[in-house]
């Protein structure tokens, strides 16, 4: 997906946010802003929104000198996630469909996405999560999900954010482990998941765990290191969590699920489904099958 004039004001917004996290100062921040305006203008917008996402957060962490803004709201959500698992992994063993519920709980995670949402608070997302795993929907996608899992040699799943790669637990370990990695950020931007996440939601006594060793909110398989691209071309299955992968990896021919939360108008048109919807999608090659539903 490439970027749309729609984008822009979103990262006008993750910069303010961000800035605002770690500058005091309204004239520097003030500033700061400016060069991150002006550099936008001057870019070429001809490519993916991660990437356009990548220089404006490379920009703040220069001018600030901080390197992860967004440090105290990861720990927030993780320690968020980490109150909430029990209740809702009881819930969804005692569900008609457990595995699909965990399925929705795994993208119900992905609402604590700071990149796509500003004013988020604990509360709004305990109550939203909580009432979206009570939902019966997507149980075709989540057992052609399981399906090929089980049919797969090697799976990599792409984690997303701080706070929902402990939600993703839930579902990794419903999945055949021993064939499973999971690839996180290699380096703070947002509040995407890096390996310092992966290790509070304790996935490396589970699975193995990788950096993909590139800042790009998503994946931007030209920015990855060598070993994450080898992994990704040898596995035969990947799961893609959020927005920020679904826009860099959208136009590839791998055999993609990617489980997010619809929150922009462009990632809502380019899978046909509305803003909101919960979205199981299913991707090989040309052919893309969608299922989503709407939270009531």
């Amino acid at each position: 997906m490439k970027t749309s004039l729609e984008c822009i004001s979103c990262f006008v917004r993750q910069a303010t946010e961000a800035a605002s996290f770690c500058v005091p100062e309204e004239s520097r921040r003030t500033e700061i802003l400016r060069i991150i305006l002006e550099e936008i203008a001057r870019s070429d917008w001809n490519c993916t929104s991660p990437k356009m996402g990548q220089l404006i957060h490379r920009l703040i962490r220069r001018e600030t000198s901080v390197v992860d803004p967004y440090a105290d709201m990861k720990r927030s959500m993780n320690q968020l996630a980490l109150e909430l698992l029990p209740s809702l992994r009881q819930e969804a063993r005692l569900a008609d469909d457990p595995r699909a519920t965990m399925v929705r709980l795994a993208i119900a995670g992905n609402l604590l996405d700071a990149g796509a949402k500003s004013g988020l608070t604990m509360e709004s997302c305990r109550s939203t999560i909580s009432r979206m795993c009570r939902g019966e929907c997507l149980q075709g996608g989540a057992d052609r999900l399981f399906d090929s899992a089980a049919k797969a040699r090697r799976i990599l799943y792409l984690a997303d954010n701080a706070g929902e790669i402990v939600f993703d637990r839930a579902l990794i370990e419903l999945l055949p482990m021993e064939k499973l990695t999971v690839a996180v950020r290699g380096f703070p931007v947002i509040n995407d998941a890096t390996l310092e996440d992966a290790l509070v939601a304790g996935l490396p006594t589970l699975v193995s765990v990788l950096s993909n060793g590139s800042d790009a909110p998503g994946t931007l398989l030209e920015d990855c290191s060598s070993e994450f691209r080898q992994l990704f071309e040898q596995s035969d299955m990947v799961i893609s969590k959020g927005q920020g992968n679904y826009e860099s990896l959208s136009e590839t021919d791998k055999h993609i699920f990617y489980l997010l939360q619809v929150k922009c108008d462009c990632v809502a048109r380019h899978l046909g489904v509305s803003v909101g919807a919960t979205a199981l999608c299913e991707k090989t090659g040309a052919d893309q099958r969608v299922q989503s539903c709407a939270l009531t």
